[in-house]
């Protein structure tokens, strides 16, 4: 694959996906890792393996289930990737976020962004959501920006904002839809790094010394591609581990797909109460 991906190889899997789908999403939702159970939730589902979708980065990680589901949830049309690609798995950023720009070219306007993230603030816990309110792009600011490379105009100017990355009304939607349905949530700022390799003490006492509250290895990349496409954000992070700014425990991915089984039910609920009130 190439490194910067084109509109043309964009607009040839927006063809591909049409080819199994007469539905129009609204909505887009990227689940994170050990998160693809909520897909289970979408009816009238439209499965499409994304090996079946032309220039489409693949999964390679476990927890990443690799397909597309667009269906119906709480009578809204949604496109649902049921795991996504990482930097860290030798994909560029350009690769990585053009399912963003797929979504982007069928008409979705609102996009529901959630991760499994490790708690740096030592007030969240495992099984925890953190409701993103902002973000610090760590990898970004060093090189491997989602938008380096030639700008494809059609979605978006150079240079776009991103004071206002994650949509405020999208974030009071959330609160409501937690608070309706009695699940307690946190408002911070999630630190995407490039991994694999989980974070040390020093990295996590750092990373809270410059005001992260939890850090993850995704969703920054696609935010700003929504972004760029003025497209809505929301984004949800599940804290599948406990802020290790001792060195006193390990962290391990089964972990994180272990605090997903405990999360999906919560993110399910807040996703729906959302949904209801576009």
């Amino acid at each position: 694959m190439d490194e910067f991906i084109t509109l043309q190889q964009i607009d040839e899997a927006v063809h591909a996906v049409r080819q199994y789908t007469q539905q129009q999403p609204e909505t887009g939702l990227i689940l994170g890792s050990g998160l693809g159970g909520l897909a289970d939730s979408v009816e009238n589902a439209e499965i499409i393996p994304y090996e079946k979708i032309p220039h489409w980065p693949l999964s390679t990680v476990h927890g990443h289930a690799g397909r597309l589901v667009i269906g119906r949830l709480e009578n809204q049309t949604v496109m649902v990737m049921q795991g996504r690609t990482h930097y860290y798995e030798g994909y560029s950023m350009s690769q990585v976020t053009m399912p963003v720009r797929v979504m982007q070219r069928m008409g979705v306007k609102n996009l529901i962004v959630t991760n499994a993230a490790g708690a740096i603030n030592p007030d969240y816990a495992p099984g925890d959501v953190m409701l993103i309110t902002d973000h610090i792009s760590l990898i970004g600011m060093t090189g491997p920006n989602p938008l380096r490379g030639p700008n494809l105009e059609v979605f978006g100017e150079r240079f776009p904002d991103m004071s206002k990355a994650y949509d405020p009304a999208l974030v009071a939607a959330a609160e409501k839809a937690a608070a309706e349905a009695g699940i307690r949530v946190h408002k911070g700022i999630y630190i995407c790094l490039s991994g694999p390799s989980f974070e040390g003490p020093a990295d996590l006492r750092f990373l809270r010394i410059i005001g992260a509250d939890a850090v993850g290895m995704s969703t920054v990349p696609e935010v700003i591609v929504a972004r760029h496409g003025k497209t809505r954000v929301l984004g949800l992070s599940g804290i599948s581990n406990k802020a290790n700014l001792d060195g006193s425990t390990e962290t391990t991915h089964e972990e994180v797909l272990e605090a997903g089984r405990v999360i999906v039910p919560k993110l399910t609920a807040i996703i729906k109460g959302v949904l209801k009130s576009l």
